[in-house]
């Protein structure tokens, strides 16, 4: 059986964190692990208090956890502070975890802070380095990158500017939303796809709506354009730690990046598609809409 571990914090109301990943890695067959580094008081309505754990007791878990069982994939969303980052960072290259999948996350929707500024300083220089794929949404690559995104032609550059941080690809996911087209000279990405897209396949016209939701891969060479409907719903809950363990679940799998990211995209938007209509606030997905997904 295959495996996957995360490492992030805990959302008392299920819908992100550490449960958002343990139940995606279950919906594609997974078995998943956790190493837990801050516990949340949260609800649909917001977060309400964190408590970041020690270092030391994250490193603990992430020993316990890589002695014993055969990892196929890592996802690292919350880390807190930079003592955890730090401490991540160094059981990742001791422990040699595997193709790492990381969502930086910097702040929740309702505007709290989820780590610190020495926390992300750590994040770019010592994490992204180590990372197979990066995984921020619209306003984390605006804060990363220092490049404001109204356009796709914004994301390209803010994209480009974040792989030259160190990770290997980088994913900017577009629930945001950006609507202009990037110059028509650019050629290398996909276009209104397919389930299974493919490097190289002929271009469609480049236009973005708001009607679609547009995630950005770019490799380190080439970009590409992975599109779906835009889904109209208050219940996106939880959706970057879904989708950032939904890409490290296909990777485990032993999909090449372009096909997980796309059906990881697919996922989310069926996930918010059937959500339960749970909770006052932004309301969780349901994780298990398409069953077990690894066929």
């Amino acid at each position: 059986m295959r495996t996957a571990l995360t490492i992030a914090g805990s959302d008392s109301s299920g819908g992100a964190g550490i449960q958002a990943d343990l139940k995606t890695f279950a919906a594609f067959g997974l078995y998943g692990a956790s190493a837990i580094t801050a516990i949340t008081a949260q609800s649909t309505k917001g977060i309400e208090a964190t408590f970041a754990l020690p270092a030391d007791l994250v490193t603990a878990q992430l020993e316990a956890v890589a002695g014993d069982l055969t990892l196929h994939a890592t996802k690292i969303g919350m880390l807190a502070n930079a003592a955890i980052a730090e401490a991540v960072a160094a059981a990742i290259a001791e422990l040699d975890l595997p193709l790492v999948v990381v969502d930086p996350v910097l702040v929740s929707s309702s505007g709290e802070r989820l780590l610190d500024e020495d926390g992300v300083r750590v994040l770019c220089t010592e994490l992204f380095p180590l990372a197979r794929v990066v995984t921020p949404n619209i306003p984390e690559a605006e804060a990363l990158s220092g490049r404001i995104i109204h356009s796709l032609d914004d994301a390209y550059e803010a994209a480009r500017r974040i792989q030259d941080m160190g990770a290997a690809a980088v994913i900017i996911t577009g629930g945001h939303a950006f609507s202009s087209p990037p110059p028509a000279s650019r050629t290398a990405h996909l276009g209104p796809r397919t389930s299974h897209p493919e490097p190289g396949s002929h271009p469609a016209p480049r236009t973005s709506h708001l009607s679609e939701v547009v995630d950005l891969l770019f490799d380190g060479n080439a970009f590409f354009e992975l599109r779906v409907p835009r889904v109209d719903s208050r219940h996106t809950h939880g959706t970057g730690c879904t989708f950032a363990s939904a890409l490290a679940a296909g990777l485990a799998l032993g999909w090449e990046l372009p096909i997980a990211a796309g059906r990881a995209q697919e996922y989310v938007a069926g996930a918010i598609r059937h959500a339960p209509g749970l909770g006052h606030g932004h309301g969780p997905l349901d994780h298990f809409w398409g069953g077990i997904l690894k066929r």
